[in-house]
């Protein structure tokens, strides 16, 4: 098909995420895609600073985990999970079990992010029933927090500057603490606020969910790993659960396989998405502490209440295994680190532009944050004349690019960047 019949097509019959029904700006049409770049149906290449939506960690067509995925659609590509158990996902199991933080012991696969952390949102309210509490139902999240699009999970995201307002009144009520300051340095206002709501709200409080280190799509906000260890100390005072959201930031994202590790974190239950299953297919999941099963095993279900569909795919878990046997050879940190190296030597004085508010890098995630919200349709148009593929949103223009993307093309990239936010 040509770009244009896609296009028409696309129009006629499709939705795109965050996008009006009707009169929507016009994406792209990909004919392929190989390496770090975009293959457009007109011919035109593009390098992908979005590692599509963070997930693509080690670029597209890459021939082991094709492999992978074709080996495993020879045997079977999908069975159901209630009942029944298979090599990929036991495997895959085993694997990241030995890679998460200690205390963790079980996974509990799903397809999507968002599902994920209404896995642990339900788990965390099962803890408490089974102990007799079930008052403590609520969950404490942190301003500028995003945790997916879910009901569950839209509301433990930020009510006020997320994107979900319109749904405020007919989401759970959770309770907010200020979000830590960007940076290095340790926010003690931010630690007393979250002390003092703890101290107040302990006895309706199931958990305190967060994104470790970095968050999100709620502003790319990076701070202190300080922060994040004295919450976990927080949270044994009050006896409270802490589920780390590390979706986006797990899998060496942050320079850490995961981002907990840099503050020497083990939590309650952690949700894992994304680039778990390396832009192949969606996988997610969350891995429970013993603690947590036991009471649920123990509470009057007696049994955890959730079973999706595909859950546990064998194609999906197959290339997880592909993907964390790449990750295995440690060539990833090397990546991770010249990223970074790059990301602070080209967005450093992006700083001095009128246009820009911040600056902000970590591992491979670079970020400039507008004084004013970005025309997304507009800017996208510009980065696609400059071959590369990097798409805003709010007042943010950020990447998140494949681990192995080279030196010429990340400058390329930022060079990209730093015009359109030199200009606005």
């Amino acid at each position: 098909m040509t770009a244009d019949e896609v296009l028409a097509l696309d129009e006629k019959y499709l939705c795109h995420p965050y996008s009006a029904f009707y009169n929507a700006a016009k994406p792209w049409p990909v004919a392929s895609a190989h390496g770090v770049r975009l293959v457009l149906s007109d011919g035109k290449e593009l390098i992908d600073g979005m590692a599509s939506w963070w997930a693509a960690i080690h670029g597209y067509n890459h021939p082991r985990l094709n492999q992978a995925l074709t080996a495993q659609a020879e045997k079977m590509a999908h069975v159901m999970f209630g009942g029944l158990s298979h090599e990929p996902a036991a495997r895959l199991g085993q694997r990241l079990i030995d890679l998460l933080p200690d205390g963790l012991e079980r996974l509990f696969f799903c397809d999507s992010g968002s599902v994920a952390v209404e896995v642990a949102i339900k788990a965390a309210i099962q803890f408490w029933q089974a102990q007799g509490r079930p008052e403590r139902h609520r969950m404490l999240a942190i301003r500028h927090a995003y945790h997916g699009d879910t009901f569950a999970a839209m509301s433990v995201c930020d009510p006020d500057t997320g994107m979900h307002q319109l749904f405020h009144p007919f989401l759970p009520q959770q309770f907010f603490a200020p979000a830590p300051a960007c940076g290095d340095h340790n926010d003690e206002q931010a630690i007393k606020a979250m002390d003092d709501l703890l101290k107040r709200e302990q006895h309706r409080i199931a958990a305190v969910i967060l994104e470790p280190i970095v968050q999100g799509a709620g502003g790319m906000r990076v701070y202190a790993a300080e922060y994040l260890s004295r919450v976990r100390a927080l949270c044994d005072h009050y006896g409270t659960l802490l589920i780390a959201d590390e979706i986006a930031t797990g899998f060496g994202r942050t320079g850490t396989f995961f981002a907990c590790e840099q503050a020497g974190v083990h939590p309650d239950i952690l949700c894992l998405g994304k680039a778990l299953g390396a832009g192949y297919l969606s996988l997610a999941a969350a891995a429970f502490s013993r603690p947590v099963m036991e009471a649920i095993d123990h509470g009057e279900a007696g049994v955890f209440l959730h079973g999706p569909t595909y859950m546990a795919n064998p194609l999906a878990c197959a290339v997880a295994l592909g993907n964390l046997d790449i990750l295995a050879d440690g060539s990833w940190r090397q990546q991770v680190a010249a990223i970074e190296r790059r990301l602070h030597d080209g967005l450093s004085d992006c700083e001095q532009f009128d246009t820009v508010r911040a600056v902000r890098v970590k591992g491979a995630i670079g970020v400039i944050e507008m004084k004013h919200p970005v025309d997304v349709p507009a800017a996208c148009r510009r980065f696609v004349e400059r071959g590369v593929w990097v798409r805003p949103f709010a007042n943010l223009i950020y990447i998140m690019p494949p681990y192995i993307i080279g030196g010429e093309d990340l400058d390329q990239v930022l060079a990209a960047m730093r015009e359109v936010a030199e200009t606005g």
